[in-house]
């Protein structure tokens, strides 16, 4: 369990979160999945990367029965730098990333997408940031490479979710495949770019990057101080105990 790196042949590495029972990761789980990635681009044997998740879904974003276990601000700063880094790392790793997403992709799931440079998706995913009913804010910046603005806007402020079907047809999702051919084609995917010019494909990463509009780091870091903003104010520490209680209440009632 945890963050793990398999790579095939002909160069494609295969990243899997693993961290029952939602892949909430914990802080140091971010930073881990950081470290992964990044290596993952730097090793010249690698070609292309998938990022994909064993379990129910994809991503549920931070863990935030860590955060309110955790005494003071440590794992509220802990979780907004690992998923700083997290989602930087598979922005800035090297060669492209492919997120397959299955299941439930929210808040740091977003991050993780928005950033990838393709996005497959089983026809059981789907997306959304619950960061406003859990007193945050964060990841509208990926939300924005994923949906159109004003879609974005309403999904931020109503919670609602999107399915990939949805996505597919705003062209941000290749393609939606049955979910347990997802691993496999995305594999097949990263193998097409694989067997590209890998120096090519390094300079068109980097490329892409240097033309992108909005620069997703700043963007989102710019997101964050909202966070600290409202956690200031109180409302991040009631909501997410509100969360923290729904969840345990949910688990004596199953």
């Amino acid at each position: 369990m945890g963050i793990s790196t398999t790579v095939h042949d002909p160069g494609v590495a295969e990243i899997v979160m693993d961290a029952p029972p939602v892949n909430a990761l914990t802080v140091q789980g971010w930073h881990d999945l950081a470290d992964a990635v990044l290596a993952a681009g730097r090793d010249q044997g690698v070609r292309a990367v998938v990022l994909r998740a064993e379990g129910r879904g994809f991503n549920a974003g931070v863990d935030i029965k860590e955060m309110q276990a955790t005494e003071g601000h440590t794992a509220l700063l802990g979780a907004n730098r690992g998923c700083y880094a997290a989602f930087a790392a598979v922005y800035e790793c090297e060669v492209p990333v492919i997120a397959a997403v299955h299941g439930f992709c929210l808040g740091g799931g977003i991050g993780l997408a928005g950033n990838a440079d393709i996005v497959m998706a089983s026809e059981d995913a789907y997306f959304g940031l619950p960061e406003v009913d859990r007193g945050a804010l964060g990841a509208a910046t990926h939300l924005a490479r994923l949906v159109p603005q004003h879609l974005m806007r309403a999904m931020v402020y109503t919670c609602r979710t999107v399915t990939a079907g949805e996505l597919h047809r705003h062209g941000s999702v290749l393609e939606v495949v049955p979910p347990t051919g997802l691993r496999e084609r995305a594999l097949e995917v990263a193998g097409d770019i694989a067997a590209k010019d890998p120096y090519v494909i390094r300079r068109a990463k980097e490329s892409l990057n240097g033309i992108d509009p909005v620069d997703p780091k700043r963007s989102y870091r710019f997101e964050q101080g909202f966070t600290f903003e409202l956690n200031l104010a109180g409302a991040g520490d009631r909501h997410r105990a509100d969360f923290v209680s729904a969840s345990e209440e949910k688990g004596r009632r199953s």
